[in-house]
C-alpha cells in the first residue's frame, strides 16, 4: 500500500488549498478513505471520510468549509479546504484503515 499526499503549503486566513492523495497497491474502489491531521503538540485527529458509496463525513469544525472527494479512475482522494483558519494548521495525512502517508504540511498564517 502506498499513499502519497500533496498540495499543502502556506496560505493566509480565508484562503483555500486542495490536497491530493495518490494511492496504489490496493483496490481503491473497495475502501473508504480518510483524511486526518496532526497539529504541533497535539494528537492526530480525524478530519473527514469518504465511503465507497460516496457518502461523506466531516468533523464539526470543518463542516461547510472542507469537501472530500474521490476519483476511482485515478485512485486518488482529495480534500478541498476553503475559508482556512489558523487552527487548521497541521500536517494532513491520507489514511487507509491504519496506514497513513508521509503527510503534507498546511500552514494558515498571515
Amino acid at each position: 500500500v502506498r499513499l502519497v499526499e500533496s498540495g499543502g503549503g502556506l496560505v493566509q486566513p480565508g484562503g483555500s488549498l486542495r490536497l491530493s492523495c495518490a494511492t496504489s497497491g490496493f483496490t481503491f474502489v473497495n475502501f473508504a478513505m480518510t483524511w486526518a491531521r496532526q497539529a504541533p503538540g497535539k494528537e492526530l485527529e480525524w478530519v473527514s471520510t469518504i465511503q465507497i458509496n460516496g457518502r461523506t463525513l466531516y468533523r464539526d469544525s470543518v463542516k461547510g468549509r472542507f469537501t472530500i472527494s474521490r476519483d476511482n479512475a485515478k485512485n486518488t482522494v482529495y480534500l478541498q479546504m476553503n475559508s482556512l483558519k489558523p487552527e487548521d494548521t497541521a500536517v494532513y495525512y491520507c489514511q487507509l484503515v491504519n496506514t497513513r502517508g508521509q503527510g503534507t504540511q498546511v500552514t494558515v498564517s498571515s
